[in-house]
């Protein structure tokens, strides 16, 4: 007699014949395809793709709020980058933490955990009544994005299996990357016009519930992974990289020379280069070294880093210059990044079809190329600058190559990792990302700082012009990166998984 079929969650059914007497046992079982249960395949999607968006949406729904904050607070122009560094550093810095966590825990079960701090923590942030109070309920949510982050990028690659549905998959991931950032303006400055900057924060919280509440009953689990933290490699990640910060920030404003800015400089490179060691001789490192043995892998990270970097300038500045030179409510700032939001999107969802006729390093190379070409024409701006010609069609390249980018950029950095790597990859991918925009935002705000005209809008429109071309030269830097490391490692004419 035959026995029932079983269904093993892969899409085929296995007829066993074990029970059949007339059958020897060492007879292959018949495989029956039947296709996958969609609806729970998209909605483990949506949770994992509207979670991580909550995080990338706070990274910039406080721009259009920021002349407001600053006004309410009393913040200075560089003690207001503090606002995004505070997340961003403690972000980037615990990532890689927050990825040996999932490993050793469960994906899902940090992934739980996060959600649950990112929502306390965005509360905190929405009633903050000082300056000081801001700027630590923003470190914290980072501890909580930190971890959020890389499990959601683990649940992703462990819920879809390598091919057209991963690829679908992982182009939705990156659009909700590219477009939690341009959308976050757009929502900031809706609810700070209308509202008050504190509102956007506040959206997290039944937002993040609803996840919680998903992620409890669909969200799968994945194996514990016996091991222990490398605390002190996290520890001096974040470390090196809040003082590195720390001393290009102040820098505008006590000079490159100062004491005040070479130690906190000179620590944070040697913290740095004491994490390389600790890393080298860690039994279970957060950041395993062989992760840079693929060329491929090693020019991911670096081009996400510089790409990163530039965008973070593009949204800080842009959205400043829209309020304080054509007087625009927050409202009108958040509306004005539409063109590249929608365009950003239209781009993103194409991104599988495209690797169906173009290699990854080929569909790569021409959003940076467009993004670039985009952020060199944006960097003209002035005083007498027109919307349409001077922001709004710059944008629409900008756009459009961050849609093709992201996708393609984010596989190379998990390209070819083994399953007990798969948490440090992700992590790494996200760590970049983070410490990239910090370390530029810095750069490019101490370099912007030194430009004054003695009439305000003047001042930022000539500060955001020598930010935006700071984040030109960062694109040219991150192209230059993809053709000298990614495309010689992918030789393969049509490279057709993402």
């Amino acid at each position: 007699m035959r026995a029932a079929p079983k269904y093993d969650g892969s899409g085929d059914v296995r007829v066993g014949h074990a029970a059949d007497p007339g059958l020897k046992e060492s007879a292959a079982p018949t495989v029956v395809r039947v296709p996958a249960a969609p609806p729970r395949a998209t909605l483990i999607l949506t949770i994992i793709c509207v979670s991580y968006f909550m995080v990338i949406l706070d990274n910039s729904i406080v721009f259009t709020g920021l002349p407001q904050i600053r006004s309410d607070m009393g913040f200075s122009e560089t003690g207001l980058s503090w606002i995004t560094n505070a997340y961003v550093l403690v972000f980037g810095g615990l990532l890689l933490l927050g990825a040996r966590a999932g490993d050793l825990f469960g994906h899902r079960r940090v992934f739980l955990f996060s959600l649950v701090v990112f929502a306390l923590t965005s509360l905190l942030v929405s009633a903050a009544q000082s300056q000081w109070w801001l700027i630590g309920a923003r470190a914290l949510q980072g501890v909580g994005a930190a971890v959020l982050a890389p499990s959601a990028l683990s649940l992703l690659t462990r819920s879809f299996p390598e091919g057209r549905a991963r690829n679908r998959a992982m182009a939705a991931y990156s659009a909700v990357a590219g477009l939690g950032a341009a959308l976050g303006l757009v929502v900031g400055g809706f609810v700070a016009d209308l509202i008050s900057w504190r509102a956007g924060f506040f959206l997290n919280v039944p937002v993040g519930i609803a996840m919680v509440a998903l992620a409890v009953r669909f969200l799968p689990e994945t194996e514990r992974r016996s091991g222990r933290f490398d605390v002190a490699g996290a520890l001096l990640a974040t470390a090196g990289s809040t003082a590195s910060v720390f001393g290009i920030v102040d820098a505008s404003d006590i000079g490159w020379t100062a004491p005040a800015t070479l130690i906190p400089l000179a620590a944070g490179l040697v913290m740095l280069a004491l994490f390389v060691q600790v890393e080298r001789r860690a039994a279970q490192p957060i950041v395993p070294l062989r992760l840079f043995a693929s060329r491929e892998r090693s020019g991911a990270y670096v081009t996400r880093m510089l790409y990163m970097g530039a965008m973070m300038g593009f949204f800080f500045f842009t959205a400043q210059f829209v309020q304080s030179v054509y007087h625009w409510t927050p409202l009108q700032a958040g509306l004005a990044f539409l063109p590249m939001t929608l365009v950003n999107f239209v781009f993103a969802v194409q991104v599988p079809r495209l690797l169906e006729r173009a290699s990854r390093p080929q569909v790569l190379t021409m959003g940076l190329a467009l993004t670039m070409v985009g952020m060199v024409w944006l960097s003209r701006l002035d005083l007498h600058t027109p919307y349409l010609t001077g922001v709004a069609l710059p944008m629409v390249l900008i756009g459009a190559g961050q849609g093709l980018a992201l996708a393609p950029l984010t596989s190379s950095g998990v390209d070819g990792v083994a399953a007990a790597d798969a948490g440090a990859a992700s992590g790494l991918v996200n760590t970049v990302h983070q410490i990239g925009s910090a370390l530029s935002l810095s750069i490019l705000t101490a370099v912007a700082a030194s430009v004054s005209t003695g009439h305000e809008a003047a001042d930022i429109a000539a500060r955001s012009g020598v930010a935006l071309t700071g984040s030109a030269v960062l694109l040219a830097l991150a192209l230059a990166a993809t053709l000298t490391l990614i495309v010689p490692a992918r030789t393969r004419p049509h490279e057709r998984s993402l």
